[in-house]
């Protein structure tokens, strides 16, 4: 049995306030360096909701651009407006603060999120529009509470505050008072990555077309660990999530590899499809507030704009095959082994050539290349440089290395099978799997045959071990040929339970004799 890419949703959401609050850039900041000059600037490089619309790489990851279109126009993309500045596109959708706050609050359920009753009363209606959030969630959020007892419980409570337009509206109280994994700081950032989970999944729901009760498994790969003091990192991202977004049919579990976890998760979903063990998994995955305004010293420093206020969460449906969506070869993985070492072409090497040797393929056998996607617009000014297009360069010298390509055609393989960073630096969401979206639109339209997606982590940040990480997949165009169905028809069904009852009424006869 094969598993294929039903659908996929992307969403952004605006969080200007939290990146001055939550992010860890500037909470580390204010306990180093509280009267810097950097935490007085900050506040005036933040982008409006209408600028973040109109920003070129935020309207390709919801899919109202491609990537080859980014291409196209000059960078930086910082002081340009993108044409297009639609809040949905086909993919998802750009949410704004002051509806992700009142979506946070749908998700809590052990009654930690308060918000001040006239914030609610402002913004409900606008959640309630939201064309994937249903009345089950808007019923979900309170009234509201008064503004003095919120500004009493941040001030007296140690409760984290919620901020929009740089006034208090509301707060996430701590679930404990002494245990540190169920601070207020911790509730909150889990809470954002519920919520913006959340979101992504009802979109990958919609555009794959299929019910919430076929959902059976759901995959978290987020970069959060929820737990208390005897679970650290117990969990269930995954079924929290699916409890709010309404899959009651299914279970899952959370998976964890830093940057490169989506990609391990989509395996895992596509060999459980395969399996049989489920017909239908969704890996998912929410936002992380601490990578909000992550560069955001070197962007101020050079006068650009707070490019990381974005949120970013994703989606991914995998089903059995149907003959017709792109189907994820489970025979063509890279996987970067404990003893691959992290020399940057030992790496590629492991991730890209190794697994296509496996399948007896070329470089040139992949249409395009998906690994780290991050938006050059935000790291060449803080000095990572254009971080797809240096994973580019070193599969095309693999390339050529191998005979696969010829020394010439190196420039061109940059553009011809990679593409152009348009992911927010959320750690994971950008390792690989924003194109797949993408992706399967161009297989199924016969546009392309394979895409690879690559992962790729940094294991060494959780002082366990120095090893890097890395996983990739190929997803290859579907053969057209539906797997032949599992046991029996109907007829024959019928055919045997009138041959057993003649044989048991001839049997009654001649005991009868």
């Amino acid at each position: 049995m094969k598993s294929v890419i039903k659908g996929a949703g992307y969403i952004l959401v605006h969080t200007p306030d939290m990146v001055i609050h939550n992010g860890t850039t500037q909470t580390t900041e204010r306990i180093v360096n509280p009267e810097g000059e950097y935490l007085k600037e900050l506040p005036g490089h933040l982008r409006s909701f209408e600028q973040t619309l109109s920003y070129y790489p935020n309207q390709v990851y919801i899919g109202n651009m491609t990537p080859e279109e980014l291409a196209a126009v000059p960078q930086p993309w910082y002081d340009k407006e993108c044409p297009k500045t639609e809040r949905y596109g086909q993919f998802g959708q750009i949410m704004p603060q002051e509806e992700f706050i009142l979506l946070m609050q749908a998700c809590d359920v052990f009654d930690l999120v308060k918000i001040d009753r006239e914030f609610v009363a402002a913004h409900k209606a606008a959640l309630a529009a939201n064309e994937v959030i249903d009345e089950s969630i808007v019923n979900r959020v309170a009234d509201g509470v008064d503004a003095a007892e919120i500004a009493r419980l941040v001030s007296e409570e140690h409760s984290e505050g919620l901020y929009h337009n740089g006034q208090l509206v509301g707060c996430v109280n701590r679930a404990h008072d002494i245990d540190v994994n169920l601070s207020a700081h911790v509730m909150h950032e889990n809470l954002v990555s519920k919520a913006s989970s959340v979101l992504a999944l009802l979109s990958a729901i919609r555009n794959a077309g299929i019910t919430k009760e076929e959902v059976e498994y759901v995959i978290d790969c987020s970069e959060e660990a929820c737990g208390d003091m005897n679970q650290r990192g117990g969990g269930n991202f995954a079924k929290a999530a699916a409890e709010i977004a309404g899959l009651s049919a299914a279970t899952g579990s959370d998976t964890r590899g830093f940057c490169a976890g989506p990609a391990h998760a989509l395996v895992e979903a596509a060999a459980l499809v395969a399996a049989g063990a489920y017909k239908t998994v969704v890996v998912t995955a929410g936002g992380c507030t601490a990578k909000l305004g992550m560069n955001g010293k070197d962007h101020v420093k050079k006068g650009l704009p707070i490019l990381e206020d974005m949120l970013g969460g994703c989606a991914i449906v995998l089903t059995q095959d149907d003959g017709v969506n792109p189907v994820v070869n489970l025979g063509i993985l890279g996987r970067h082994t404990v003893g691959t070492g992290s020399a940057p072409q030992a790496v590629i090497g492991s991730l890209v050539t190794d697994a296509l040797d496996r399948a007896g393929l070329k470089v040139t056998d992949i249409d395009k290349f998906s690994p780290e996607m991050q938006n050059p617009d935000i790291t060449k000014p803080a000095g990572a440089g254009d971080v797809p297009l240096a994973n580019y360069k070193m599969i095309a010298a693999l390339a050529v290395k191998r005979g696969d390509i010829e020394k010439k055609d190196l420039a061109a393989f940059t553009t011809e099978r990679g593409l152009t960073g348009y992911a927010p630096t959320q750690g994971h969401i950008p390792s690989g799997v924003p194109y797949i979206g993408f992706a399967r639109n161009e297989i199924i339209a016969g546009n392309m045959k394979r895409v690879m997606i690559i992962g790729k982590g940094s294991l060494f940040l959780g002082r366990m071990t120095n090893l890097f990480d890395g996983v990739s997949f190929v997803i290859e165009a579907n053969e057209g040929e539906k797997p032949a169905e599992a046991g029996i028809s109907e007829a024959e069904v019928k055919s045997m339970i009138a041959k057993a009852m003649r044989e048991f009424a001839a049997s009654m006869m001649a005991e009868a004799e």
